[in-house]
């Protein structure tokens, strides 16, 4: 059965514009990007896009997605820290991940030795975000040791994850504390690092500054390419925001009260709804609901449609004051943020279109 809407409309041109800005922004300070697929669910389009703007590694949270990407002729990193029990396919469709266990990268070693390849490791120091990454120093340089003794890996660099869960924000200060502590593991294990991988999108503010200290050589950049912001999602110069619409369709349109007829139960979703009373509106229901999308993170591009509320299936806007005579079957657009693009390229309901 075809499916029209809702859809999501991705701009492969701009995409690919954005990347190439990113790739000259970074390598002018010595910096090699990795185009980050995971807003995309892997899209192998994006991924395209991503090399044909320059990119020359690209990465995933997801093996599977990686594995879509097995005949493009770049290097593939896992980005999230990998499973034990999917260590094999690790290996298999991954040239390089994250790492911060023992027994993962033991598993990885195994893996490796029995596919008959070799995977590079980089390894993860915690800055201060708490999420993944040795908090210690010393701990960062056993995990180093470890992955120089084992058969099948090779120990490709450090790294390390700021403003994704801590709010902490990449700085001169934490990004030099990284540096060092890769000059700590080239010293004492008597190795080169090819990576020290920085951080993500949130570092560009910094970057733009001067403020990046040198021996960072890898940025890992998935936002700043697919929509164009980065730290606070705020707009990265040079690149475009205008990356992603969402078109949802008009599925009935009608004139009711703003307040509902004795309302006592709890919603839904088990909420207790509140209304104000505007009088008799023009009301819109599109065919997209919270099962696919957060309303929060919806912006109407018609300034004036005001968003209402809804149900898992179902979107009710106000369009009263539009200048627009919508009509049921017409489509209303919406810009997106960074998670109601993640969850509208989740969303099997939510069809993907790639302009080209």
């Amino acid at each position: 059965m075809s499916q029209t809407l809702p859809c999501l409309f991705v701009d492969l041109p701009v995409v690919r514009a954005n990347a190439q800005a990113m790739v000259e922004l970074c390598e002018a300070s010595g910096i090699h990007p990795v185009g980050i697929t995971k807003l995309a669910c892997g899209a192998p389009e994006v991924a395209e896009a991503f090399v044909e703007g320059g990119i020359r590694v690209v990465g995933d949270s997801r093996v599977n997605n990686l594995a879509k990407f097995k005949d493009l002729p770049v290097e593939k990193l896992l980005l999230r820290i990998p499973s034990v029990s999917n260590a094999l396919d690790t290996v298999r469709y991954a040239d390089v991940s994250l790492n911060s266990e023992p027994h993962t990268v033991r598993a990885l070693s195994a893996a490796a030795v029995a596919l008959g390849r070799t995977h590079k490791v980089i390894v993860m120091h915690d800055l201060g975000d708490l999420r993944e990454g040795c908090f210690s120093a010393d701990d960062t340089v056993a995990l180093a040791r470890l992955v120089t003794e084992l058969p099948g890996l090779t120990l490709e660099g450090l790294g390390t994850n700021l403003a994704c869960y801590g709010g902490v924000e990449p700085t001169t200060d934490n990004q030099q504390q990284l540096v060092d502590i890769a000059h700590r593991i080239e010293r004492e294990l008597g190795v080169k690092l090819q990576v020290v991988s920085g951080a993500s999108s949130a570092a560009l503010p910094l970057l733009l500054r001067g403020g990046m200290p040198e021996g960072v050589n890898q940025l890992r950049l998935g936002a700043s390419l697919l929509m164009g912001i980065g730290l606070n999602d705020d707009p990265i110069p040079g690149t475009s925001q205008d990356t992603m619409r969402l078109g949802v369709e008009i599925v009935e349109l009608k004139e009711k009260p703003s307040v509902p007829v004795n309302s006592t139960a709890l919603d839904a979703f088990g909420n207790k709804p509140v209304f104000e009373d505007f009088g008799i509106r023009k009301r819109a229901i599109c065919a997209i609901g919270k099962q696919d999308v957060n309303f929060d993170d919806l912006i109407p591009q018609d300034k004036a449609v005001r968003i209402i509320g809804g149900s898992s299936d179902h979107l009710i806007l106000d369009v009263t004051d539009s200048d627009l005579d919508y009509q049921v079957g017409d489509t209303v657009y919406f810009a997106l943020s960074y998670g109601g693009a993640l969850q509208c390229m989740t969303s099997e309901y939510v069809r993907k279109e790639y302009l080209h």
